[in-house]
């Protein structure tokens, strides 16, 4: 504990907190006095609205100051405003906000609680720095200094025997920082319970924010299977397409040569030979990068040694995996242990790399590690991100960590129930 920031952090909270809260005594008692008696007046009521909003953002500031303080997150709780420039309907939904309302009341008993948690840590702290300040006291005080603690009573009156009061001192001020951290805590959960949301209220927004990240990981999934159909279109059109049209040209040309130049019909039926193998390659290649077929008949265990084996450097492959994962996990395993080895090969320049594929609870863990010279990151348009984008379909997450010089780690969580 002693070695938390927060503890030492804490110890200057609670006068902080008792000025603050004196601060916010005065400027609620005398604004809102104000507002009400001048209610009868639009001055009054302009007053009231400015002091509301007031105080909201002293609420703001106080959640952020507990954070640097106890190291307490608590988000705004507040409902959205509405949209637009409407500020009657801002106004209202301020008004209807019950944190708003939370608010106001933490920072009306921030007084009478902060000034309990003063006279505590005063009576704390001024004791264990009187103790260790003793030497100094008396040297500078030329007399000596009398103690009276219950019945027991000490008089030091020379420098050096005020440092056994020094020594005493600092062996106090551990349980008093015991004490200051024990009001922390209680001022922790009291601010939670007034500044942090309700049940219902947080859990809307967990669920607002778990609906975000669904639609941007569909959006994300959309692109990737947008550019992968793309990518196939391209690549059927500029390779296999290309090589059936050059067979079929070249068995036309023999057909025409067959009566009048057998020799000549034969060697453009072998070019067409040629080439039809050559398509069949193409096609291949491109089946191999929809879905390999070694990963649909001997899992991803076998497909991704293929993987290593065909690499330009060394890959350690391990595979724990209690059952095979359904198909779109492994795919997307695959294909992130695919271009990583790939980008490896053009720009790691390491030496060696393992390959990692584990199950923690209901995630399937992909780790690619490498020795080489690091610097690799997700960028938009990149390798990287389009596996990111792969991994979002089935609201996986990519993360790389590629500090410069090395090494690097890239890291697929993929959920997956069996």
């Amino acid at each position: 504990m002693l070695r938390t920031p927060v503890t030492w952090l804490a110890v200057a909270q609670a006068p902080l907190a008792f000025g603050l809260g004196i601060f916010w005594f005065v400027a609620l008692s005398v604004g809102l006095l104000l507002s009400f008696a001048l209610s009868a007046l639009w001055v009054g009521l302009i007053m009231l609205v400015a002091m509301m909003a007031f105080w909201r953002a002293g609420a703001m500031f106080e959640r952020r100051l507990l954070r640097v303080t106890f190291g307490l997150r608590i988000e705004d709780p507040y409902r959205p405003l509405p949209a637009g420039r409407n500020v009657f309907g801002k106004i209202k939904a301020m008004a209807a906000d019950p944190a708003t309302w939370k608010d106001l009341i933490y920072l009306g008993l921030l007084l009478p609680i902060a000034l309990a948690e003063f006279v505590v840590w005063l009576c704390s702290w001024s004791l264990v720095g009187l103790l260790v300040l003793t030497p100094v006291l008396v040297a500078t005080q030329g007399g000596g200094m009398q103690y009276v603690i219950g019945p027991v009573s000490l008089y030091v009156h020379d420098p050096l025997v005020g440092l056994w009061a020094t020594l005493a001192g600092l062996v106090l001020a551990v349980p008093a920082l015991y004490v200051t951290r024990a009001m922390a805590v209680a001022h922790s959960l009291w601010a939670r319970v007034l500044l942090g949301a309700s049940g219902s209220q947080e859990e809307n927004a967990q669920l607002r924010e778990r609906a975000e990240h669904l639609r941007a990981s569909r959006a994300r999934g959309v692109d990737a299977v947008e550019a992968e159909r793309r990518r196939i279109e391209r690549d059927l059109h500029d390779g296999a397409q290309q090589q059936l049209l050059s067979v079929a040209m070249d068995i036309g040309r023999a057909r025409s040569k067959l009566d009048a130049d057998p020799e000549g019909a034969r060697v453009l039926i072998e070019q067409a030979h040629a080439g039809a193998k050559e398509a069949i390659v193409e096609l291949r290649n491109l089946a191999r990068g929809i879905y390999p077929a070694i990963l649909t008949d001997r899992g991803l265990d076998a497909a991704l040694s293929g993987l290593a084996g065909r690499a330009s450097v060394p890959v350690e492959v391990s595979v724990d995996l209690p059952e095979r994962p359904p198909a779109a996990v492994e795919s997307i395993a695959y294909f992130v242990v695919a271009e990583a080895l790939t980008n490896i090969a053009k720009y790691a320049r390491a030496t060696s790399a393992s390959v990692q594929v584990t199950r923690e609870a209901g995630w399937v863990v992909v780790e690619i590690a490498d020795d080489g010279v690091g610097g690799a990151s997700a960028e938009p348009g990149g390798g990287l991100a389009g596996l990111a984008d792969r991994a979002a379909t089935i609201d996986g997450i990519l993360t790389v960590d590629s500090p410069p010089g090395g090494p690097t780690v890239i890291r697929a969580d993929l959920p997956c129930d069996w």
